[in-house]
């Protein structure tokens, strides 16, 4: 068994390459050895800015003996593909979400990784955050009495400031907008704490910027007993707007409202006072715990259900943007158009 990972970057599409480059730096237990994008002049550029060496052909890079996996941070369109090809390879993979396209793309690419016996992880750090588990156990406790009402606010102004590129809104390459980038991390964790199968969902979106794809967007699901979910993202809004709500017949927590953390209010808090709740230690990131999981022999695979079912939430929410109504969940199909 290694004592230490190799890897490849595979992209420089996504802003987030360089952030995963520097959580790989922070490892004892990985580095990254050399990079490649399909642009091999954003490539080139990229791999001279983290100090890597550049590969321009794909196949070589992933027949190389001394890489044991890849990290992919290309476009959403190009992941069948080049998730694909690594599996193909025998390469361990950890991905930038969404994982696929569309959900059979999706449950391809795992059970082509489970075949090939190679560990397949997407990126969802909202569920290894202490302030995640806190609100599920404290649901699960029953604190809130009957849950009635869940939000979750990711905003930034990555569209109106300048550093997000108009790529991500090229709708042949990110497949969705704001919804299906950064809204993402409020899909999976709505569906983490109220269950995977809403019963029904509406979205609006709109393009403040004039892109071809949304930078706002507002998503409403009905759960089973009337629980309603208000998933927002926004690409054009003050920095530090995130929010997070959690309310119900007996009490309320509330997170990030003014900079604060999480608050309670209610009969297990106080019923007249918001009071500081504690929240548990984060767990390691996702892509620690994949470069620990293949070297102990114990991939994780904890991502593999949520990427599928976030999946399936973004492109209902998209169809129901398209559709200008509420659609029935359970009406749908599993696949994109």
């Amino acid at each position: 068994m290694p004592q230490s990972l190799s890897l490849g970057l595979l992209g420089f599409w996504h802003v987030h390459a360089p952030d995963y480059a520097e959580q790989v730096a922070g490892l004892d237990t990985a580095t990254i050895a050399v990079a490649w994008d399909d642009d091999e002049d954003r490539g080139r550029a990229g791999a001279a800015e983290l100090g890597l060496a550049f590969d321009p052909d794909l196949d070589t890079l992933l027949a190389r003996d001394d890489i044991d996996g890849v990290v992919i941070t290309t476009s959403t369109a190009a992941h069948t593909d080049v998730i694909g090809r690594a599996i193909a390879a025998g390469k361990h993979v950890f991905t930038e979400k969404l994982l696929a396209p569309t959900v059979a793309e999706a449950e391809q690419l795992l059970e082509a990784a489970r075949d090939a016996g190679v560990s397949l992880v997407v990126s969802l750090p909202r569920l290894t955050e202490g302030l995640t588990a806190t609100i599920a156990r404290v649901l699960a406790e029953g604190a809130l009495g009957d849950l009635t009402y869940f939000r979750v606010r990711l905003a930034h102004d990555g569209s109106v400031a300048g550093w997000l590129p108009d790529r991500f809104y090229a709708p042949q390459e990110a497949i969705g907008g704001a919804l299906a980038d950064l809204g993402c991390h409020a899909v999976y964790l709505t569906q983490h704490l109220l269950g995977p199968v809403p019963e029904q969902v509406t979205a609006v979106y709109s393009s403040i910027t004039g892109q071809s794809l949304e930078d706002n967007a507002v998503v409403t699901l009905r759960y089973p007993g009337g629980v309603l979910a208000v998933l927002e993202a926004s690409n054009v809004t003050t920095p530090g707007a995130s929010a997070l709500e959690v309310r119900g017949t007996r009490g309320t927590l509330v997170s990030g409202f003014a900079g604060r953390g999480l608050l309670g209010k209610g009969d297990a808090f106080d019923p007249e006072t918001w009071i500081d709740v504690p929240t548990d230690d984060d767990e390691p990131l996702p892509i620690a715990q994949w470069v620990t999981g293949i070297l102990s022999g114990t991939p994780v695979g904890w991502t593999a259900a949520p990427a599928v079912e976030l999946t399936r939430l973004v492109d209902a929410a998209n169809r129901a943007a398209a559709a200008g109504r509420t659609l029935d969940y359970s009406s749908l199909s599993t696949t994109s158009h």
